[in-house]
């Protein structure tokens, strides 16, 4: 390796040891505020605050873009990236949201008394009865006032792209009748893949698309498909659920041969079979 592939490499190892040092720094005392401040807006309006600080003390402040959020109560859907996209959307959205979040999240230190303080439901993803008792959680919810957000592709991935999203969000959003606004998140996986420890510098933007009405579509289903195409749209990013369904579709050729039934064995002593299968001749 050379000299200066050697100081880009300690560059970047200065700077992300310099991005968690920031996030402590903001994140610990707003753990003291979380704890004694008294009401969940209060307590979000100071996460947001921190949020927006922490993208500040790393050189890169949030861009916000596009029409933005309608005045009525409304369920955001993202693109999910990184392990910085809860922040940005903290920083991004008004205090007045709740957060669906994976129920992993909430065993993590720190980060799961944060989640808890400000209000973020939890979902368990492999139990399917858990995953509706929450859905209809948040419908009650919605219906009640509370805006949402949420990260319908669930898991994060290293490689460039829109993976399929998961149903609950819509169904909640179409039974209580609200809007549902895409927003896309730029920058967030190049600067902390999922598959990397520490930080490297970016920009960070996110684009508020404007809403979709679920009277305007037949079905949660079809809402989601528009919401995620969509976001495919701006998001410049290949479409990881077509190209998993293109590998599962067989080749022309490919299919196997249908098993044919086993016929009953000749019989090798009949006249007809004789007159096909003459005897050999014995060798001398």
């Amino acid at each position: 390796m050379g000299m200066g592939a050697l100081l880009r490499a300690a560059a970047r190892a200065v700077y992300g040891a310099y991005a968690w040092a920031a996030l402590l720094a903001i994140v610990i005392p707003l753990c003291v505020v979380f704890a004694l401040t008294p009401g969940l807006r209060r307590r979000r309006r100071a996460a947001r605050a921190g949020a927006r600080l922490f993208f500040i003390a790393l050189g890169s402040p949030l861009k916000v873009h596009g029409p933005g959020l309608p005045d009525s109560t409304c369920v955001v859907v993202a693109n999910h990236a990184s392990y910085l996209d809860g922040i940005v959307l903290t920083a991004a959205l008004p205090p007045s949201f709740t957060f669906l979040i994976k129920q992993e999240m909430a065993a993590v230190p720190i980060a799961g008394f944060v989640l808890s303080r400000l209000g973020s439901r939890f979902v368990d993803r492999k139990d399917a009865t858990h995953r509706h008792r929450t859905v209809r959680s948040l419908v009650a919810s919605a219906v009640g006032g509370e805006a949402l957000a949420l990260f319908p592709e669930g898991m994060i991935d290293p490689r460039p792209g829109l993976k399929a999203f998961q149903l609950g969000g819509f169904a909640a959003a179409s039974k209580a009748g609200l809007p549902v606004v895409p927003a896309v998140i730029f920058g967030s996986r190049a600067m902390l893949p999922s598959n990397r420890l520490l930080p490297a510098p970016g920009a960070i933007e996110v684009r508020i698309c404007e809403p979709l009405a679920p009277a305007d579509f037949d079905s949660p289903r079809s809402l989601m498909r528009a919401c995620r195409e969509r976001i495919l749209a701006h998001l410049g990013e290949p479409d990881l659920e077509a190209a998993a369904q293109l590998e599962a579709e067989p080749l022309p050729g490919d299919e196997p041969e249908p098993e044919r039934e086993p016929g009953p064995e000749p019989d090798l002593t009949s006249p007809d079979n004789s007159a096909r299968h003459p005897p050999r001749a014995a060798s001398t």
